[in-house]
């Protein structure tokens, strides 16, 4: 995983894996505001040619990493980010139920976005 470099484009809502100028996988994900701030990943997408290498969990590790870094945390809709949490509580503290409830009725407000 040395070749691979992730980097958070916030405005774009993608936390992205680069091998060099490729992106070879992504999470995308928004940030909910109320009833507290989150990031919400929805989707993690690796590119076929890169799957086998650690790539989805990298980028899930680091999107845990950037919440507790920025004092927020994760609500994931994503099915990957919701199983990787479940396999690592001790990275991926366990999201309020509030929370997720909120994220899912921001998905359903902005039906186009993801």
């Amino acid at each position: 995983m040395s070749d691979i470099e992730i980097r958070d484009d916030r405005t774009a809502g993608r936390l992205e894996a680069y091998a060099g100028d490729e992106v070879v996988g992504h999470i995308e994900y928004f940030v909910l505001e109320t009833p507290r701030r989150a990031l919400v990943p929805v989707h993690t997408i690796v590119e076929p040619a890169h799957e086998g290498r650690g790539i989805a969990g990298s980028l899930a590790r680091e999107l845990y990493g950037i919440a507790a870094r920025e004092s927020i945390v994760v609500a994931p809709l994503c099915p990957y980010v919701v199983k990787w949490a479940a396999r690592h509580p001790e990275e991926a503290p366990a999201a309020d139920p509030e929370l997720l409830a909120a994220a899912k009725a921001w998905l359903v407000a902005h039906p186009g976005r993801f």
